[in-house]
């Protein structure tokens, strides 16, 4: 670490219940250790950067730059409200895939790297690369993977049962029993 510069906690931001879990560790973790918290928000052309080229009429990246913006200020607010994290926060939206922009922004060896563990089926796994996977593969820095909250399985339970148009018993949910 340079003269002046402060131990960093970087966080991948993506609005997801997971990196809202990863958000909130990762802002316990900057409070505890006296460390800037640094939210990264990862963001791609619609097909990425070879179908956003080729497209007949692609929307202008300034566009799709200030719609990252948005959703990181969004998923913010979603977090700590009008509170904020209570450590001292920088926001950073950065172009390219969610792992690659995370490893690249926490490149320091003092950094500490938080990234959302979040469940996934063997589909989401065939069709999507992992970005915990590319941290922990990639990084320079720890890398602490927080894992989803139990409440994010109740909830991924009750939007099938009431998609599938299940009756719900309510008393399954405060007891916990699925």
């Amino acid at each position: 670490m340079g003269e002046g510069e402060r131990r960093r906690v970087v966080v991948g931001v993506s609005g997801s219940l997971g990196s809202l879990a990863a958000l909130h560790r990762a802002a316990d973790e900057a409070r505890r250790t006296d460390a800037d918290l640094l939210a990264v928000l990862a963001w791609e052309p619609p097909g990425g950067e070879f179908a956003h080229g080729r497209s007949v009429c692609p929307v202008p990246v300034t566009d799709l730059r200030q719609e990252a913006g948005t959703r990181l200020l969004t998923a913010l607010d979603r977090a700590f409200g009008e509170a904020g994290p209570g450590a001292r926060f920088q926001g950073l939206i950065a172009q390219g895939s969610p792992g690659r922009a995370l490893v690249e922004s926490a490149d320091r060896a003092d950094d500490l790297l938080v990234i959302g563990a979040g469940c996934r089926g063997m589909l989401q796994r065939a069709l999507f690369p992992s970005v915990a996977r590319y941290c922990l593969a990639h990084a320079a820095c720890p890398v602490l993977a927080v894992p989803p909250s139990p409440l994010a399985g109740d909830l991924a339970t009750l939007h099938r049962r009431v998609s599938l148009r299940l009756p719900v018993d309510a008393r399954e949910l405060s007891d916990g029993r699925h």
